[in-house]
């Protein structure tokens, strides 16, 4: 099939470059990014919001198994890649999808149980505390969602989460019909409604304001996969406001090898389970990767699942640093190590093909989903 040898080879490593005068800063690269458009579109069964929430993934596949495993046929990603989605009212629809690779001259070539607990050793996490850090960015980007994740804005009303938030792999999850995301907001004092907060005294603490999630995107990859093996790979979802947040958000980008990564270090903020009501940051070295997938030990107990997980790089073309979106923290794994287990928490890669799928999502048009 013409183009397919191009779409394998895309799907081993991603193509960048960085010109000699820019290696003193870590910077993002090109890269040539795939089209993916929807092909058709069908009507399914309204499902029935059985499964439990979870908030966490546990999978016993690790480096070595991934990177052994054969890769996928332009069929079985295709396949991988064509998604459900799921609007407020409770209908449900399944898209397939095609990918196409387009080459512009003109573009820069560029097992084991595991306990709740995920903390490595010192706990390493930050608890951010004050209106005057909460309401900033990036850590207002950050956000809760109703089933107990961690989501990240991305868009003007656009959410990216985990996928295992919303489905188990066999099922959606209670109240994901009724989807809310909630965003930190300062609980004033009584007699101070309707000042200006940044004039007004000290709010006595945070609360969350919510608003409902209009549809939901859901990748087949993790539906088929049941969250296993290949299903890690595909644990996102996108999930579109019902209005707009006003806040400034997080652009998506192309994960960069973790060999690329300023300090090989990478960053997230979560809503941790174990301190409820907190927004938790932490940020720590990469240990291996996949294609698909980051091994790192960052600290993170569940609820922190869906978080964004971003860097902070030189953008070439804009002259100026800027953070973004390169993954999606997914769960935990325990690893056979030469016989020796070891356990890892997981981000989910965003590839060159799921940057196209989830800007597709967002914009509508590929046309503005050409750079990574």
């Amino acid at each position: 099939m013409a183009g397919l040898s191009t779409l394998i080879l895309l799907l081993c490593a991603a193509k960048d470059v960085v010109p000699s005068s820019s290696r003193w800063k870590p910077t993002w690269p090109s890269y040539r990014v795939p089209v993916i458009l929807p092909q058709s579109t069908l009507n399914l069964d309204k499902p029935q919001f059985d499964a439990e929430a979870r908030l966490e993934v546990v999978s016993p596949c690790g480096p070595a198994c991934h990177k052994s495993s054969p890769l996928p046929t332009y069929e079985e990603v295709k396949n991988y890649l064509s998604y459900e989605t799921l609007y407020a009212n409770g209908s449900l629809t399944e898209t397939e999808v095609g990918i196409y690779i387009v080459s512009n001259s003109g573009d820069g070539a560029q097992g084991k149980s595991r306990t709740k607990r995920q903390i490595y050793g010192y706990d390493s996490r930050f608890s951010i505390f004050g209106k005057d850090f909460l309401l900033n960015y990036p850590f207002s980007t950050s956000v809760k969602l109703s089933t107990g994740c961690t989501g990240t804005l991305v868009a003007e009303k656009h959410v990216l989460t985990a996928a295992h938030c919303i489905h188990d792999g066999k099922s959606y999850v209670k109240g994901a019909q009724k989807l809310r995301v909630g965003f930190l907001k300062p609980k004033l004092k009584d007699g101070s409604k309707g000042t200006n907060v940044s004039n007004s005294a000290m709010p006595e603490k945070m609360k969350f304001q919510w608003i409902r999630v209009k549809r939901t995107h859901v990748p087949k990859g993790w539906i088929k996969g049941n969250a296993n093996d290949i299903g890690m790979d595909y644990d996102y979802a996108l999930l579109e406001l019902k209005k707009p947040h006003k806040r400034k958000f997080m652009k998506i980008g192309v994960s960069p090898p973790a060999r690329h990564l300023p300090g090989g270090r990478i960053h997230f903020s979560g809503y941790d389970n174990d301190r409820p009501g907190n927004l938790v940051y932490r940020f720590c070295d990469v240990k291996d990767e996949t294609y698909d997938l980051l091994y790192q030990q960052c600290d993170a107990q569940p609820g922190a699942s869906g978080s964004g997980v971003y860097v902070r790089m030189w953008k070439r073309q804009n002259h100026k640093w800027e953070r973004k979106i390169i993954g999606i923290f997914s769960g935990h794994q325990w690893v056979d190590m030469n016989g020796t287990p070891q356990d890892f928490n997981v981000a989910v890669r965003i590839t060159p093909l799921k940057y196209a799928q989830i800007c597709y999502w967002i914009k509508g048009n590929y046309l503005d989903c050409r750079e990574g």
